[in-house]
């Protein structure tokens, strides 16, 4: 009984941190810290890429030892209830996306704003004009590339899933970073929406095979950044979020100009309010489970 139970309290924090994945802004990665699961399911994404590397490499019996190494009582009901958050979460968020592009944008800049408190706080007293300069100079540049024509990623071509979602899968290393925001910046957040929600099999083969890429490069890499240049790399981490704001201006024109602010500003202003809000409670929710020691809900 007492194993059931921790299976459905598992595929509950596994359906919250999906949910979370789908919406940008909100880290999925922070959802798991706050529910007890990050390290595990951390340890775990990393021995199911040594175990599939070491097949690939050696044959079905180089697996066994990294495929002991992964907690499946925990990774499989987390999973499953994922699943069933991005695909709930897909549903519900993209006919809102289509039908109301301006308040949406305002609630995705207002939690987003909020992350920024994330890396800013993990770097804490070793800021220093250097690493200031270099938040500044990858926010300008990421904010520039974001103004030029086709500032996104070609959206109608599989060829760029994969590398989408390679690089979204890095924001499960740090809590605070929202995959569906990288997606979002790339230009690649609405066509997966709707990938998950036609059942675009070949769409959805490619993003988890470039995830799992992701997983396998990326994240080892920026894990090892984390390690060895802790500060320097989230110094820019931060200045890529910011710049990356730009994308998110509730106004924009058809090619993604900007545009002045237009009469519903109150509402997007307390549109905006409202995502900052929650994000704000996230954060201090996993603080105050931090320093209570409480690390399962």
């Amino acid at each position: 009984m007492t194993r059931v139970v921790g299976s459905v309290l598992n595929g509950l924090r596994g359906f919250l941190i999906g949910l979370a994945e789908i919406v940008p802004g909100v880290s999925g990665g922070t959802v798991a810290l706050i529910a007890g699961v990050y390290q595990t399911l951390i340890r775990s994404a990393s021995s199911l890429v040594q175990t599939l590397v070491a097949g690939l490499r050696s044959g079905p019996a180089a697996v066994r030892a990294p495929w002991r190494d992964i907690a499946w009582s925990i990774v499989v009901p987390v999973g499953v209830g994922m699943v069933a958050g991005i695909f709930l979460g897909a549903w519900l968020l993209e006919p809102v996306l289509e039908d109301y592009p301006i308040l949406t944008r305002a609630v995705f800049a207002g939690l987003i704003l909020a992350s920024l408190w994330v890396p800013l706080q993990m770097v804490g007293s070793r800021w220093t004009p250097a690493l200031a300069l270099a938040a500044l100079a990858s926010a300008s540049a990421v904010f520039l590339a974001l103004g030029l024509p086709g500032g996104g990623l070609p959206s109608d071509s599989l060829l760029w899933v994969a590398p989408a979602a390679a690089l979204a899968v890095c924001a499960l290393v740090l809590p605070g970073v929202s995959g569906s925001y990288l997606l979002l910046t790339l230009g690649m957040y609405e066509p997966t929406l709707s990938a998950v929600n036609d059942r675009d099999v070949a769409y959805l083969a490619v993003f988890v095979l470039g995830a799992l890429l992701g997983l396998g490069v990326f994240v080892r890499g920026l894990q090892w950044l984390l390690a060895n240049h802790f500060a320097i790399t989230l110094a820019i981490m931060t200045g890529l979020m910011l710049g990356s704001l730009r994308a998110l201006w509730p106004w924009q024109g058809p090619t993604g100009e900007l545009l002045a602010p237009g009469a519903d500003v109150v509402m997007v202003a307390i549109l905006a309010s409202a995502g900052f809000l929650v994000v704000v409670g996230m954060i201090v929710t996993q603080r105050a489970l931090g320093r209570s020691g409480l690390r399962n809900l």
